[in-house]
């Protein structure tokens, strides 16, 4: 079991990672025009310009949550720091066993997926999560 102040240390840096000029782009582009309905719409991010960023943003978090699982990282300290992987895997897990069957991977992003159903009232949160990021998409799109 990690320390305090070995999760912190750990922490800070995971956070100084995310501050990178283009992984900030990514997370960017994940968070604002990432609105996947369909899983052909994840096949085409993962195919097309952006599929450097939906790489980066998906693997960063699920290399995090390896970290957690692996003992690196106090769970809890974890998620009191970090939120944002559960908005990650809100939108990608629709369409996780579809992607694991056609790419062959059956433990793709599941270290996040671990993480994020451990917390307390995790399929509550996604589903309001999916339902906002919806409604967002919507109002983008009138505008």
């Amino acid at each position: 079991m990690p320390t305090p102040h070995e999760s912190a240390t750990l922490l800070l840096r995971l956070y100084e990672l995310r501050r990178e000029s283009t992984m900030r782009e990514a997370r960017n582009w994940f968070a604002m025009e990432f609105n996947p309905s369909s899983f052909d719409e994840v096949v085409q991010a993962v195919m097309g310009p952006h599929s450097g960023h939906y790489r980066m943003v998906t693997s960063y978090w699920d290399m995090a949550a390896s970290f957690v699982l692996n003992g690196a990282i106090d769970e809890q300290m974890f998620n009191d720091a970090n939120g944002e992987q559960v908005g990650v895997f809100a939108k990608v897990e629709p369409y996780l066993t579809d992607y694991r069957a056609r790419v062959g991977n059956p433990k793709y992003l599941s270290q996040l997926e671990q993480i994020v159903l451990r917390r307390p009232g995790a399929k509550e949160q996604l589903a309001a999560m999916r339902e906002w990021f919806r409604s967002r998409a919507a109002a983008a799109a009138t505008k």
